[in-house]
């Protein structure tokens, strides 16, 4: 692979993990709207059921070349980290 072609593919990694980031970010903001619905209404804090049915729906959805597991273990951080900011 020449120069030219590696340093357009970082280019374009760079600008994805940009985006991501944004994602994350705005992922969270509304994650922290619902803790405080949550808590307003005096609702668990912590559902398993739902962060279950968010990740087979995370599973189903993948297409690769990310292995299912591996999909399921980056939003189970993401989710992780979220209810840390929630408390």
């Amino acid at each position: 692979m020449n120069q030219d072609a590696l340093q357009s593919l970082r280019e374009r990694i760079d600008e994805l993990d940009a985006k991501i980031l944004e994602l994350l970010n705005e992922r969270a903001r509304i994650a922290l709207e619902v803790a405080r619905i949550k808590h307003d209404q005096n609702d668990p804090f912590y559902v398993p059921e739902r962060e279950r049915a968010i990740l087979d729906r995370i599973s189903a959805l993948n297409q690769g070349p990310l292995p299912a597991s591996s999909v399921r273990a980056i939003f189970r951080e993401v989710m992780s980290a979220t209810r840390s900011l929630e408390k």
